[in-house]
């Protein structure tokens, strides 16, 4: 019996720390004050609030995920199709600069250049007799995804708990303190919408209703309802025509739902006074207790998934802002766990099945007008937000992102007709939520093709991670449709003879030899893509013994798409004439798409294009905007060198100001573009992820990127391809001393190690040889790089590696450990 009692002590001690673990929180010992970046951030991917924690005045900012301006609507420009034979041919003579003015008259939308994600606005709590308090603390606690401030003011000591609850479509609010009759406060909603009215109604809701803005002559079409509902232990609830007022509770719960009348990108017929009363209703009959309960179940079954340790040091003690601001100059390796985790937490609180993708920032805005319109620009952003998401045991949270692709596969369709002359679908370097697929922001930008073939790729990735075939079989037409557009709009270069993308762009970058214009045919990017798209369908059609004769045409065009070249300075060449500058340090350095998220270019494969990708990235420099250290992460990590990988992770962990060239990070460690996006935090954490495990050349390789100040520590959860998952991995002097990997489709496992395990269970270990048989493992053979007589371009030195086969069964574990 006491050897019973005393088991359950135990269990009761580890459920209690589970539920309070200091290494995951964000904290602080001051208020926001006015400054939305010190705001800590919570949502369940349909609702998303910002929590200030001021004292004397509360502020939860609120936003739903279908709030943006304008409504359904098309912004093709009809004058493309005419435009395009004279804009291919001033390309092809060298009249860059005359192509891209003609370009942005016939191209560019002459309607919506894209919509704006727009917030619902404020929830006020004002306390009066505030002003004064002591022990002040508030923090974010991402492994129950909710944020707490305590402060004491007199004898009396209070404390609010807020989350977005992931159980209940509401955001919840609870306020207690220590002594009873002590929480008054008034409560108001405050909106920057023009449109827009707040009410008390007879039952005590606090309402506020509005309608998105009119934007580039696309009247608004969203209405939005919000209700505040308030629960009291004790005290008193009076009201005004436009706030609630509570005196003397003991404890008080405050409820918010928030809906739309949108549908679906089309349809924006639903009612959401109906939405947003059944969402109140169905929540506010549960106790606070029972429904944090719920929403904690909820968040975990996700979070839960992955656990991480790099060790720690008595930089675990100070506030979230203090250990950001000495982070570049002190050893800090729980707070790269912590920002890893932190990058998961907000994908999960950001994107949910049913849900809008992921955004610019995520789903957390404050401004009627954001910068870039918080939109979805997939040139790369939209693309990195979802780079975790397979990885790091998010594939689920992928949904929102795959779905978007395949409205953009519908949509994209009239602009690939319209502009363009081509089957298929295609869209350009951006979207938003009514999926417009016009090229916008003129033609330096916008005239772009690549968007929806990049963007169709997570969807070959998704099956890659899965194996779901039947999934495969329903994205088919969306990657034969991708493939299709590229079929007929690739024409024959004539001077170099293959098939190349004209007008092609490679974003956001132009060289000097073409006059500062963008526009190019074939650049390195496009064919990447073009390369990607075509084999991907080629591929899939194989799998699903489909399409035999588009096969065949498939692969007889991408036979005739240019190689990748190395230039005269040992770089991957940009553009298909060598004309790029070392000196050249532009955040965009899309060309080493092949790299990553492509693995065209691997370290045992094309060498020397590998060894090309580090000097253009030697040339390209180190310190950028947010979102380009994210992916140089990536990168660095794909070449094997972690030391150069985690100095990019110290300049991303850098307050923002101190880099010389912009970017790093705000204290409540958004990314710092400037202003905040957020897909600096997701690149940042798969770069991560690819320091510890790659699977994209071939074989699972672990450890392939560790710096030197993480000499041990060990990760459990995260996931590779062909349905493996790396129960545990741990380290210790750089050398591997545990793993377990859970086969969840069988099928040979081939394992890159730093050096040799024992195969404990399960199986035989044998040497590797010949291509991995492991078909999501196949690796396509590029064509040969073309090399410049003026390089002398050398192979990198690897560290060397153990290469190893072990033939799994379908759901079965496989323990290794070291000898």
């Amino acid at each position: 019996m006491k050897k019973i009692f005393s088991m359950l002590l135990f269990l009761l001690f580890l459920i209690g720390f589970s539920q309070d673990n200091p290494n995951l929180k964000l904290w602080y010992n001051e208020p926001s004050g006015n400054v939305w970046e010190n705001a800590l951030p919570i949502g369940n991917g349909f609702l998303g609030a910002m929590v200030y924690g001021n004292v004397e005045h509360e502020v939860i900012q609120l936003n739903e995920n279908t709030v943006w301006s304008g409504g359904p609507n098309r912004n093709d420009n009809a004058d493309a199709l005419a435009a395009l034979p004279k804009i291919r041919n001033m390309i092809f003579e060298g009249k860059h600069k005359e192509a891209e003015k003609l370009a942005d008259q016939t191209f560019i939308s002459k309607k919506s250049q894209g919509q704006i994600f727009q917030p619902v606005g404020n929830l006020n709590l004002n306390f009066e007799g505030h002003q004064k308090y002591s022990n002040y603390r508030r923090e974010l606690d991402i492994e129950k995804a909710i944020s707490k401030t305590s402060y004491k003011v007199n004898d009396v000591s209070y404390t609010r708990e807020a989350f977005v609850c992931f159980s209940e479509r509401v955001v919840v609010i609870h306020l207690t303190a220590d002594k009873k009759a002590s929480i008054s406060f008034t409560a108001n909603y405050s909106t920057p919408h023009k449109v827009n009215n707040f009410a008390v109604s007879t039952s005590n809701d606090l309402e506020i209703t509005g309608t998105s803005s009119d934007h580039e002559g696309v009247k608004g079409a969203i209405n939005f309802k919000g209700i505040t509902r308030i629960k009291l232990d004790k005290g008193k609830l009076e009201q005004t025509d436009s706030s609630l007022i509570v005196k003397d509770a003991d404890e008080v719960t405050i409820y918010v739902s928030i809906a739309t009348n949108f549908n679906n990108y089309h349809d924006v017929s639903g009612n959401q006074d109906k939405k947003a009363a059944d969402y109140m209703d169905r929540a506010f009959s549960k106790s606070y207790e029972r429904i944090k309960k719920s929403h904690i179940v909820a968040y975990q079954q996700y979070f839960n998934r992955v656990k991480f340790n790099l060790g720690q040091t008595p930089q675990n003690d100070l506030p979230t802002d203090v250990r950001l601001k000495n982070f570049r100059d002190t050893n800090d390796p729980q707070f790269v766990t912590l920002y890893y985790q932190y990058g998961r937490y907000l994908l999960i609180s950001s994107s949910q099945p049913g849900g809008q993708p992921a955004n610019l920032q995520g789903i957390w805005n404050n401004n009627l007008n954001p910068a870039w319109d918080s939109k979805y620009t997939i040139n790369i952003n939209a693309q990195m937000n979802y780079w975790p998401a397979e990885k790091t045991n998010l594939s689920e949270l992928h949904e929102p992102f795959l779905e978007m692709v395949k409205d953009l596969a519908a949509t994209g369709q009239e602009t690939a007709r319209t502009m363009y002359g081509a089957r298929g679908w295609m869209a350009h370097h951006n979207t938003d939520i009514w999926r417009s697929t016009g090229a916008v922001d003129g033609a330096f930008w916008g005239l772009w093709t690549a968007g929806g073939g990049w963007a169709s790729q997570h969807l070959w990735e998704h099956y890659l991670y899965t194996g779901d075939k039947e999934f495969l079989k329903s994205i088919y037409p969306i990657l034969k449709g991708a493939a299709l557009f590229y079929v007929d709009f690739l024409v024959e270069h004539p001077l170099y003879k293959w098939l190349v993308v004209n007008p092609g762009n490679s974003p956001e970058n132009a060289p000097k030899a073409h006059n500062g214009s963008s526009l190019d045919a074939g650049t390195t990017m496009d064919n990447q893509i073009v390369y990607d798209v075509f084999t991907t369908a080629i591929r899939a059609a194989a799998i699903l013994k489909e399409d035999a004769v588009f096969v065949d045409t498939l692969q007889q065009l991408r036979s005739q798409l240019p190689p990748m070249k190395v230039g005269k300075y040992n770089q991957l060449q940009e553009w298909l004439d060598d004309i790029d500058d070392p000196e050249d340090h532009h955040r965009h350095v899309s060309h080493l798409y092949g790299l990553f998220p492509s693995n065209q270019i691997g370290a045992y494969k094309t060498p020397e294009l590998f060894a090309a990708s580090k000097n253009t990235l030697m040339q390209r420099g180190d310190v950028s905007t947010g979102w380009s250290m994210g992916w140089k992460i990536n990168w660095w990590a794909k070449l094997q060198d972690g030391n150069h990988a985690y100095l990019l992770i110290k300049n991303q962990l850098t307050p923002l100001g101190v880099n010389i060239e912009g970017g790093g990070t705000y204290n409540n460690l958004f990314d710092a573009h400037p202003p905040f996006q957020i897909d600096g935090n997701f690149g940042c954490t798969s770069g991560i992820t690819e320091m510890l495990v790659q699977s994209s050349d071939g074989a699972v390789h672990l450890l392939p990127a560790l710096p030197d100040l993480w000499q041990e520590g060990s990760i459990k959860g995260i996931r590779v391809r062909g349905g493996f998952e790396i129960v545990e991995m741990k380290w210790e002097n750089y050398q591997l001393i545990k793993l377990i990997v859970k086969s969840e489709l069988g099928g040979n496992l081939r394992l890159r190690m730093p050096n040799n395990l024992i195969l404990q269970s399960g199986g035989k270990v044998t040497a590797a040889k010949g291509e991995n048989p492991n078909p999501f493992y196949f690796v396509d053979q590029i064509p040969k790089a073309v090399i410049s007589e003026k390089s002398n371009i050398k192979p990198l030195e690897l560290k060397p590696t153990i290469l190893v086969d072990v033939a799994t069964k379908k759901d079965n574990l496989y323990r290794f450990v070291n000898k």
